[in-house]
């Protein structure tokens, strides 16, 4: 289950499998240069364990609810980890409400809680509010 991207240049949806987000890649139109992932992406399941399973850099999952509220302070941070690490890391949010599945998986008691991955295995996890600093420092020794 590729994640979709549209071209910044013609528009057209590009499909980018889960191992390749972190990589430059190239228009299937155009030609142009489709910068790495540099936004957090949201998740299913299914594309969670694609990415999970196949990305070659460390990954950051934040854990989160809608009706948590340090989840939406932390948010900003999450998105700004995600713009600084692009090529680097990957981001990755899972909404628990809407699959909690993945919140058992991992054992996850409150929100936020973010945990960092590196080869499908678990390296970092930290609950509670922290800030984009802290989160772009997990992943940075992760690598």
């Amino acid at each position: 289950m590729p994640l979709i991207r549209p071209c910044p240049n013609c528009g057209v949806k590009n499909r980018i499998p889960g191992a390749r987000l972190a990589d430059t890649g190239r228009c299937g139109s155009c030609k142009v240069a489709l910068p790495p992932s540099s936004a957090p992406i949201d998740v299913d399941p299914a594309l969670f364990d694609e990415i999970t399973g196949s990305a070659q850099v460390p990954i950051l999952v934040d854990f989160w609810a809608d009706w948590c509220g340090p989840c939406h302070a932390a948010a900003p941070h999450v998105a700004e980890t995600a713009e600084r690490m692009g090529g680097k890391a990957l981001v990755l949010k899972v909404d628990v409400d809407r699959h909690p599945e993945l919140a058992q998986r991992f054992q996850v008691p409150g929100f936020p809680t973010f945990v960092v991955l590196k080869d499908g295995r678990e390296v970092r996890r930290q609950p509670g509010y922290t800030t984009a600093s802290h989160m772009t420092a997990w992943l940075e020794e992760a690598q």
